[in-house]
């Protein structure tokens, strides 16, 4: 019993004497387990939280808006008849090009001509009255009032001839702009009743690029600017903007604006697909790759800065237009120095160790 005693103070002696001398064995090496003082470990959990950054530059940057739409001719016409009577020539097809004052349609004259001699002959004969008349005045042998009667008869005689002219004249339709005929057509023995439709002209040189633009974009769109054309057919063209709408539609709350394209071989087509790429004034932005914005308290999306002092700031940025890099913003200083890494863990007025991404972390 005596020697049982013996071993185990020896063993409690030998576990006090290991524990005091602050070695641990683990798997047959010895780390130092002295803890470290308090003040030690006080300044450990103080230390600044690293970050990531790099500093950024503004850049001149020119935008485009893309602006979606369709193609329309310049001018559509219906030509109609200006009086009652059946096509007797239309010296016309569908696909021809005609220029202003071609001949589109001759309607069968009737008995305009004759009443246009007979309103020539009662103009003669007035003006022979009156003449006669006038002389008579002169020598004294004829009234003041016979003369006002003549020259009244006279009067009305020479409205007669105009009449009879223009209805003569209305028995030609003529174009009125240059274009390409188009159908609706009239057919030669058909009877035109007045606003009967004899050909259509549909004028497609410029073809005109209509789409909408958004609120927010509008103001930015400069009279005048020329912006390149893409055509669903395939055609590349340029485009001046001409038409910029001062009233919103009230549904969508857009607004209308139309390019004009020359189309002098009437090679672009009525009612093809279009995108217009507008240019916008030039601003001055920070590229951002998607990965650095954030958001605040408030929902604003923006960026964690980091000032002179390692302090955190936070940013609310606009986004201004996007590309296969990422995006273009505004709102920041024209130099400033963002959290790239770590931006989700610090809070503003913070104070952070900032890691250049050039430097080794």
């Amino acid at each position: 019993m005596n020697a049982k005693y013996i071993l185990a103070g020896l063993m409690t002696a030998g576990i006090a004497a290991w524990m005091a001398s602050g070695s641990v064995i683990v798997a047959g090496s010895a780390q130092e387990a002295t803890p470290r003082p308090p003040a030690e470990r006080a300044d450990a959990n103080a230390a600044a939280f690293r970050v990531r950054t790099r500093k950024i530059s503004a850049e001149d940057r020119g935008r485009t808006l893309t602006m979606r739409g369709r193609t329309r001719a310049d001018a559509l016409v219906n030509v109609a008849a200006e009086t009652t009577a059946r096509i007797a020539e239309r010296p016309v097809e569908r696909g021809w090009e005609v220029a202003a004052g071609d001949v589109l349609c001759e309607l069968d004259k009737g008995v305009r001509a004759a009443q246009l001699a007979r309103a020539n002959a009662e103009m003669e004969k007035a003006q022979l009255e009156f003449d006669a008349a006038t002389k008579l005045r002169g020598r004294g042998f004829e009234s003041q009032t016979r003369v006002a009667t003549t020259k009244a008869a006279l009067d009305a005689a020479q409205a007669s001839v105009a009449e009879a002219k223009e209805e003569l004249a209305r028995t030609t339709i003529l174009a009125p702009i240059s274009g390409v005929v188009q159908e609706p057509l009239g057919e030669i023995g058909a009877t035109l009743g007045v606003g009967g439709i004899c050909a259509t002209i549909l004028d497609a040189d410029p073809i005109i690029v209509t789409g909408q633009v958004s609120e927010r974009d509008i103001a930015a769109i400069d009279f005048g600017a020329s912006a390149p054309v893409d055509l669903v057919t395939g055609e590349s063209v340029t485009g001046t903007i001409n038409y910029v709408s001062a009233t919103a539609d009230a549904d969508t709350r857009t607004f209308t604006v139309e390019l004009s394209v020359p189309n002098p071989d009437h090679a672009l087509r009525d009612g093809v697909t279009a995108e217009a790429h507008i240019p916008l004034a030039t601003v001055r932005a920070h590229r951002l790759s998607p990965g650095v914005l954030t958001l605040d308290d408030r929902g604003r999306i923006g960026v964690r800065t980091v000032d002179e002092e390692n302090r955190v700031a936070f940013m609310p940025v606009k986004i201004a237009m996007q590309d296969t890099a990422g995006f273009w913003v505004t709102g920041l200083p024209d130099t400033v120095t963002i959290i790239t890494v770590g931006q989700e863990y610090v809070i503003e007025g913070q104070t952070v160790d900032p890691v250049a991404e050039s430097d080794d972390v």
